[in-house]
């Protein structure tokens, strides 16, 4: 079993948000367990069907249990969103009995909860997320290749072969589509939004255009929109805004968007059994995404409150990540998968910076040694997520 490094409350209710196959339930009763603690699994059906009939049937086993019991875990809450509304009772009701019940509920996805009239316990539970594997909870077991080809989902480790790997990463794209959007009954069909996912994954990390990808997969502009929507609310990937010192501006320029798992994106667009090979296009790429990823998750697990975008000019130079940091100066990040950066690859960086004020510049590659290159830091991309944290 990994270690994972998110820092959940031992005491305080809380929400555990992550996508299927994250290691919630592991994590969850790992850490949570023994006879203090009920386990509510709503994905067994007897139990969703149970609840769904007679909601109060939670409470009356909450009070079975007596004085002894501590915590409350439910399993995928949104699948019953309204059971949120007795959570909010008991968490009140056990305070003024004196003896506060801790609530633990996880979830894979928010939309349910919003469009269930769930309140999220207006503040009363935290929020954490969790998130495929990161490179300091793989320790010994990372290897770059292999996160780059199939990604870093903890079930992913239990396979050998890479037959067996990719095979279930196939079966994880489906799962997806058949459990979380078809038996959801997220959108009304289901051709359309499978052919949508795979051409976002094409575009993985690309500027978006909504227009054209409808043209492509015979819907409009809105329902393109209202499909990243679903992925972004189903938590299987995140829209990285351009960067705009002005809000209202970065809210109007085009997006990009990445999947949550580099191995998901490769399952989706049905590239699993194409070998990412180093000074290759697609590698690039890959590598990028994971950086990406990993930057965002140890952001979230730190809870520092970093906010992220992208930059590019009219004339199309772009850097590939911005970070803004309170009481900080904006940090500028350009990745290069290259093992010997030289000052071409960062000749953009260096003249957006001149522009942008000042800020922090780093590029992140394979380089086996920290050099600087003008006002840009070149750093083994291992030492520089260290530097950026």
């Amino acid at each position: 079993m990994f270690h994972r490094i998110v820092n959940t409350s031992k005491s305080h209710s809380f929400f555990l948000f992550g996508a299927r196959g994250t290691g919630k339930s592991t994590y969850i009763t790992s850490h949570y367990s023994g006879e203090e603690t009920l386990f509510v699994d709503l994905l067994k059906p007897g139990e969703e069907t149970t609840l769904l009939k007679n909601p109060n049937h939670l409470v009356e086993r909450i009070r079975a249990q007596g004085p002894k019991l501590q915590r409350v875990i439910i399993d995928e809450v949104q699948k019953l969103p309204k059971l949120l509304d007795l959570v909010h009772q008991q968490i009140e009701a056990s305070k003024r009995e004196g003896h506060p019940l801790q609530f633990i509920l996880t979830g894979s996805s928010a939309r349910k909860l919003r469009r269930g009239a769930a309140n999220l316990l207006a503040g009363r539970a935290f929020i954490y997320h969790l998130y495929p594997l990161t490179v300091r909870e793989l320790g010994t077991h990372f290897n770059l290749t292999q996160v780059l080809q199939y990604g870093s989902l903890p079930e992913i480790y239990s396979h050998v072969q890479a037959s067996d790997k990719r095979m279930y990463l196939e079966a994880y794209a489906q799962t997806y589509l058949k459990e979380e959007i078809w038996n959801e009954q997220i959108v009304r069909k289901l051709e359309p939004f499978a052919h949508f996912l795979e051409v976002a994954a094409q575009c993985n990390g690309k500027i978006l255009n909504f227009s054209k990808m409808g043209r492509d997969i015979g819907v409009d502009t809105k329902t393109v929109q209202s499909y990243y929507q679903i992925l972004e609310d189903t938590l299987v990937g995140f829209i990285l805004p351009a960067y705009h010192r002005s809000v209202r501006k970065r809210q109007t320029t085009a997006p990009k968007f990445y999947f949550f798992d580099t191995g998901v994106k490769r399952a989706l667009d049905g590239t699993l059994t194409v070998a990412l090979l180093p000074q290759t296009y697609a590698f690039g790429d890959a590598f990028e995404h994971f950086l990406l990823l990993e930057i965002r998750r140890i952001s979230s697990y730190q809870q520092n409150d970093y906010r992220f975008s992208y930059f590019r000019t009219h004339d199309d130079a772009e850097i590939d990540l911005v970070i803004e940091r309170p009481g900080k100066s904006p940090l500028l990040i350009e990745v290069k998968s290259s093992e010997l950066v030289d000052s071409e690859d960062i000749k953009p960086l260096e003249k957006i910076a001149k522009d942008f004020g000042r800020c922090e510049c780093l590029c992140l590659s394979r380089d086996k040694v920290r050099r600087k290159v003008g006002n840009t830091l070149i750093l083994p991309w291992q030492e520089g997520l260290s530097h950026i944290f």
